[in-house]
């Protein structure tokens, strides 16, 4: 007999498993074609990224919650681009938003764009390297002053250059 449980339960692991496609890497829907300043083929993308950073940076995936460890990262340095090494945020800008990526309050200049993600029905800001055109994480409103926003970053699309004394 199928009950209003059966029908709420159904539902809710619908939408976790939608939920855990998106969280585990798995592709998106493909975006319109832009050009960037650096430019590979799918083949040449796959060789040159680790699986982790091609499904991130390539097809809009998502790290898991506390994986990496850039989010623990707390010496002075820059954090650029896993696709092109284009510097992208200073740990100037890095704080513990307690979600278990690594956040920053600002990039730095020229170093980002973004786009509108609206992936099950949420409205989202895409944020994606400037150069390459590489999927980083989402930007929120929710952050810290002096700007009040949260860049919510994956770290596997990401390297760390320590600051050299």
């Amino acid at each position: 007999m199928l009950t209003r449980r059966h029908i709420f339960f159904g539902g809710a692991s619908a939408v976790a498993f939608v939920a855990a496609d998106r969280i585990l890497a798995l592709p998106s829907a493909a975006k319109p074609a832009e050009t960037f300043e650096i430019a590979h083929s799918d083949a040449e993308w796959r060789a040159l990224l680790t699986r982790d950073q091609y499904a991130v940076l390539r097809q809009q995936g998502t790290e898991r919650p506390y994986s990496s460890p850039l989010d623990h990262e707390k010496r002075p340095g820059t954090f650029a681009c896993a696709g092109c090494d284009l510097p992208l945020f200073s740990s100037k800008t890095k704080f513990d938003s307690h979600t278990g990526w690594p956040s920053f309050w600002q990039p730095l200049d020229n170093a980002v764009g973004t786009s509108e993600d609206t992936f099950l029905a949420m409205r989202r800001t895409e944020v994606h390297c400037r150069r390459c055109g590489g999927h980083l994480g989402h930007v929120f409103d929710d952050g810290p002053q002096p700007t009040g926003l949260r860049y919510c970053m994956n770290g596997v699309a990401m390297t760390f250059k320590p600051a050299t004394a």
